[in-house]
Order: structure tokens, then sequence, then C-alpha cells
């Protein structure tokens, strides 16, 4: 009896792996991902936070100083679509030779209707590489609907996938569709047809461009049962604002050009989890909010960083009488981050807060908050791993400031140079 049970138990597994399209032993690894915004409301975690210890109440300068400005704007909304087709354009980290995407819709928007997907090898601006577009189905049928708040995953598809691809996909919209769920700052150029279905076209011709990316939040790999991914969760330093667009400069890209080269690394896949302005914590798409659903679980998620805590302190120690983030609050959100990951057996990777001396939202009191805890990410040894990324970046005279290599314009954000800096601090040997 016991023997056939074993027998029975195999034959569920051989049949469970092939309905799968995967060997024994492999398994879906994201090899891509952004974290879309899926609140409407406050959406990015911009909304008022919610009651937490507050210290007493800094006085502040009626009219803040004016430090730089942004070298890159912030990307222009989409209003909709009607009887479009979007082309989306995203750099994969590991390979693979079985593909499939997730797409994702916000809480508080409408149903949407695909009239058809596809996936392709991209060659160059919309062209993508002769022979490698592949048409994908859920469930079987080329036509799928996403449902407000739901999760649409195609069915695997076969593709010969190369680490460090840039792959396009695209999505037919037949009907009229209105602020589209997106992730703002996509960094690379996403194309929009004028009419009609063009997900199979080797280009497209006459299309108007934008920035950002439109209900895609996910390219899964099959791989190996040594593969992993890794997430890096943060707000706008994560997510790359003020590297050049089309460059993969943002410091998690680097870092998986990085995790690739080096032999003992190349099976972890590279999720950037990060959004602009983003707060850890907030109702509304916080941090604390998100982190489930962003990081978590995210298919074969290992590793996660956080870094994450700048908006927080800025925009909740500025203004006169305005309450004031503690350290002892973001500190508290941290621990509950890493007591979430433990629970799922992921490993949280603490990374202190850069700089943003003379920054238009600089303070002596948000400083203080910032250097805290990044003592106390330095030191607390409540995290698996630490990036010290203000050590990193942080200028030598003034370490308040970032250093002249990291390029910075507004004070805030690194440029690529600093994104650079970042990707190389570090240590590979926390993925081994």
């Amino acid at each position: 009896m016991a023997a056939m049970k074993v027998q029975i138990g195999i034959v569920c597994l051989l049949v469970n792996s092939a309905l799968q399209g995967a060997s024994i032993g492999e398994h879906w690894v994201a090899t891509w991902g952004t974290a879309q915004q899926l609140y409407r409301a406050g959406a990015g975690g911009r909304g008022p936070q919610p009651p937490v210890p507050v210290a007493a109440a800094v006085p502040a300068p009626s009219v803040q100083p004016k430090g730089p400005a942004r070298r890159f704007g912030i990307p222009p909304a989409l209003s909709g679509l009607n009887n479009q087709t979007i082309r989306m354009i995203a750099r994969a980290s590991i390979g693979g030779q079985r593909v499939r995407v997730r797409l994702e819709s916000a809480l508080g928007s409408g149903t949407v209707q695909f009239g058809a997907a596809h996936i392709a090898l991209r060659a160059k601006d919309s062209a993508i590489v002769p022979g490698s577009d592949r048409a994908l189905t859920f469930s079987g049928q080329s036509a799928a609907t996403l449902y407000a708040g739901g999760t649409l995953v195609s069915d695997p598809m076969s593709l010969e996938l190369p680490a460090l691809a840039e792959v396009a996909v695209s999505l037919f919209v037949p009907g009229e569709v209105t602020a589209p769920t997106n992730h703002l700052f996509g960094l690379h150029t996403t194309y929009i047809s004028k009419e009609g279905d063009a997900t199979g076209a080797a280009e497209m011709t006459d299309a108007t461009t934008r920035e950002s990316y439109y209900w895609l939040a996910g390219i899964d790999v099959m791989a190996s049962a040594h593969a992993g991914t890794l997430v890096t969760f943060g707000d706008s330093i994560t997510d790359g604002d003020q590297s050049t667009h089309e460059t993969n400069a943002s410091w998690p890209a680097e870092l998986a050009a990085r995790l690739h080269a080096n032999k003992g690394t190349a099976n972890v896949g590279v999720v950037n989890a990060g959004i602009s302005g983003n707060r850890v914590l907030g109702d509304n798409g916080s941090g604390l909010v998100r982190f489930y659903h962003d990081a978590l679980i995210q298919p074969g998620v290992r590793w996660i960083t956080i870094l994450e805590g700048i908006n927080d302190i800025t925009g909740g120690s500025r203004g006169p009488g305005a309450p004031t983030i503690t350290a002892e609050a973001l500190i508290a959100a941290y621990r509950q981050m890493i007591e979430m990951a433990h629970l799922y057996g992921v490993k949280v990777i603490g990374c202190t807060i850069t700089p943003y001396g003379g920054s238009n939202v600089y303070n002596d009191y948000g400083e203080s908050v910032r250097s805290a805890v990044n003592e106390w990410i330095r030191t607390g040894r409540a995290f698996d791993a630490v990036i010290d990324f203000d050590a990193a970046t942080r200028d030598k005279v003034d370490p308040k400031k970032f250093r002249a290599e990291a390029d910075s314009p507004d004070n805030l954000h690194p440029a690529n140079p600093g994104y650079k800096l970042m990707g190389e601090a570090v240590d590979l040997g926390i993925f081994r």
C-alpha cells in the first residue's frame, strides 16, 4: 500500500509538471517585474499618514529654500485607449526557454477587455526580432478579461529568452478604457498605435509614445530549482528616477547585470518594485500596504531589499506645525516587513537611506531621523544583511550630501553615475 502511494505521488508530480510545462525541479522565477499603482485614491502612498508617534513640531521657514531642479520631468499620464495597441519594452534579468506574462488592474478601475497579446524580443525602437513573435493565450484563449483589482497570468509559451535581453509585450484593447492601470516611471518607451490590433506587427509605425507601463506587472521564466528572485522594494531611488531614459541605468538594473556576469549568481532574477513617491507609512499603497503583493508573492522570491523612508522623512518633517515622523515609527515598520518576510522564508536586506542635503525638501530634523534610522539599519541586527548605500554615495566632507561623482541633479536622486555606485556597492555574496 505504501509503495502504491509513492507511485501515485510520483505520477501526480509528473502530470502537474507536464501541465505547467516544467521538468522536475524547475519552477517559475520572475525575470522582470514592476509595481503597478493598484490604488486609485492616494496612489503610491502619497495620502495622509496614519496616526504614528510624532516628535514635537519643528519650526520651519515659511518659504522653503530653493534648491537645484530635476533633470528629467515626471512622465505624462495617458488619459485612455480606444481600439488601440500598446507595445511596452522590458529588460529581462535571467534567461529561459519558456515564458509567461502577468497583467494586473487597479482597485477602483473598470473591467478591461484584451483582444490579443503578444511577446517578442525587441530589436530596436518598436521593432521586434524576426521570428521571435509569440501570441499569448490566457486559459487557452487569445482574448481575455481583466477585472478591477484582478490578475491575469498567460499560458506558458516557448521562447528562447537570453539573459538581459529586451522584450516587447504588446496588448490590444478593442474597447474604450480610461485611466489605465500604470507604473509611471517605466524608463523605456511605450508605443501606442493609432488604431487596431498591431500586437503581431514587425514595427509600430506612426505610433505615439509614453514612458510608462500599463497593466504589465511581470514576466516569468521557467528556471532551475537553484534559481531565485531578488525583489528590490522601495521608492523613486529604486524606481530609477533621474536615470536616463532607455539606458537601464537604475541601481537594480546595474545589479542585475553584475549578478548575471558572476557565475555564482547568474541564476538570480531581479524585480524592481520601486514606486516613485512611495512612503513606508500611510494608506492607499504605502510600503507596508503593498509589501505582501509587490514583494512577498513574486514568483521565486528569495530575497528582498528595502530602501524606503526618505519620503516619510521629507513629507512628514516640513511645513509650519506639521507632524514630524520619528525614527522609531520607521524602525517599527521595518520590523513588520522583516517579520512578514520571515514568515515566508524570505531573507530581507536593509539598505541605508541615501543623502538629501541641499535639496528642496531638506531640513535638520529630517536629517536627524535619517541618521538615526541608518545607524539602526547598520547595527540593529534585525536584517539578514545590510547594503550601505549611504556610505557608497555620500560626500566625505559633507556627508549630508551626495558626493560629486553621484551626479545628483536635485540633491535628492542620483543620476546614472550615482546609481552605478549603488549597484557596485552590493556584496554579491549575499545571493549565493
